[in-house]
């Protein structure tokens, strides 16, 4: 007999939630998807992150049938064959769908046990968020009023207190935390909210939104470009600001030689080596470039891990090699850094020494500009060296590099291991090699623009 299907859904949870954070949002994106931002490869590579941890819960409850659709158009069919295995007395059910009044959820886990119905959503984040209430709360809504009642409705995310150590421990991997009490708090605004949605995408007009912090929070809106192309700079902006004395101060701190410092980074949400957790950032890449003194010739120093084994072993000993003794440390948020070298510290004790004095000889070039000492109008609100290096020094910037950021360069550095063809490898980490060494290349250029400020001349190298 052939399945009768449910007529397509209104809403889906992950239309359900844009609706959350804005109702203009979920409107474009049902009559004017075209009008989207490009997705980057790193934001690609973060939505492969989380189907790969929800494969790997799975085995939390394994022999499971699979109800997940074909393709993302043919939900229907999933809605059908989860009522069907549901009737057939199946026990764990993977991507099991359901659909309610219009409004459509797939549950990543469902689970039936003493003869009671459990679900579990999957994230691959570390923490439990108001979002991720929401839209558990949402499943919760759908599900029971689909006739399955749920005993109890949990969320699993990664526990970022495991080490791994040998062969992944997949039960210490994941933590599970019942949502049950906080959904049901919630039962009432789902249902007004839904209501609400239908009504957004029913309605031929586009709801009047101004641009502002939703845009941003809790994600960045794949229509951020569109509804902020025609806001103009000057209302965005603050004015120019110059803070010389603050400045001066700033540069009377740095020691020569000077060593310009940066890290590239890649995390993994499943652990891959001994010592690592669940996203740890993992330093595969540094660029240095010394000075010996106040206007000097520069010498250039790199290391790029040969992406087959653990880097941190390799990286530490080259990074200790390439610094010296003496001499301030100069980097692009110390934070960042500083935080790595913790962790190499800890991880190798035979170089805690060695490690802890080159912390304490970092200085932070990005403190002139987070406190606003410097600030231009060209840096478009923000103090990130992306934006920084082409207002101070106009003829440098990252345009035009084949990875100009840092997610790109950590996406394509892990991607490397899945690569064969030798010729892309060595262009691939050609492209590694240029980003990062301009990433220490402009902290030379920008602190020149410092000094130019306080000397009032321009300096070069």
């Amino acid at each position: 007999m052939a399945q009768i299907l449910p007529p397509r859904h209104l809403l889906s949870k992950s239309t359900f939630m844009r609706g959350c954070q804005c109702t203009k949002s979920l409107w474009l994106h049902k009559f004017q998807p075209e009008l989207k931002d490009e997705m980057s490869a790193q934001k690609a590579s973060i939505f492969n992150t989380g189907t790969n941890v929800g494969e790997l819960a799975r085995k939390l409850f394994p022999g499971g049938v699979d109800a997940s659709p074909d393709t993302a158009f043919d939900y229907q069919q999933s809605v059908a064959a989860t009522a069907g295995y549901i009737a057939a007395g199946s026990m764990v059910i993977y991507e099991a769908a359901f659909q309610f009044d219009g409004v459509l959820a797939a549950l990543d886990i469902l689970v039936k046990k003493n003869g009671r119905w459990y679900g579990y959503e999957v994230k691959s984040s570390t923490q439990v968020n108001d979002q991720y209430v929401e839209d558990v709360a949402l499943q919760y809504y759908v599900i029971n009023n689909s006739g399955v009642r749920l005993q109890d409705i949990s969320l699993i995310h990664m526990n970022n207190k495991y080490v791994r150590s040998g062969e992944l421990n997949i039960k210490a991997l994941f933590t599970t935390v019942s949502l049950k009490d906080d959904v049901v708090r919630l039962q009432s605004r789902i249902l007004a909210k839904a209501k609400e949605l239908k009504a957004v995408i029913s309605h031929p007009n586009i709801p009047q939104i101004s641009t502002g912090n939703h845009c941003n929070k809790p994600y960045t809106c794949d229509f951020y470009g569109h509804c902020w192309k025609d806001v103009e700079e000057e209302s965005r902006y603050e004015s120019e600001n110059i803070n010389l004395p603050e400045i001066k101060a700033f540069t009377r701190e740095l020691r020569y030689p000077l060593y310009f410092m940066d890290f590239e980074t890649y995390m993994m949400g499943v652990p891959e080596y001994n010592g690592h957790w669940p996203y740890r950032q993992v330093p595969f890449q540094f660029s240095v470039h010394l000075q010996e003194k106040k206007n000097g010739l520069l010498q250039h120093q790199e290391y790029l891990a040969p992406g087959n084994c653990d880097p941190c072993p390799h990286f530490v000993e080259s990074l200790i090699a390439s610094l010296g003794s003496n001499g301030s440390i100069v980097v692009y948020n110390q934070a960042f850094e500083n935080t790595r070298l913790k962790e190499l510290k800890n991880d190798y004790p035979k170089y805690s020494k060695q490690i802890e004095r080159i912390q304490s000889r970092l200085v932070d070039l990005m403190v002139p500009f987070s406190k606003k000492y410097l600030y231009l109008r060209a840096m478009k609100g923000s103090y990130s060296i992306k934006y920084v290096l082409p207002a101070l020094v106009p003829d440098m910037s990252y345009d035009g590099l084949d990875i100009a950021n840092g997610g790109d360069a950590s996406l394509a550095f892990f991607n490397l291991r899945y690569e064969d063809d030798l010729r892309k490898i060595a262009s691939i980490r050609g492209s590694l090699l240029k980003y990062c060494e301009l990433d220490t290349l402009a902290m030379v250029k920008i602190l020149q623009r410092l000094y130019a400020e306080v000397d009032n001349k321009l300096y070069k190298v």
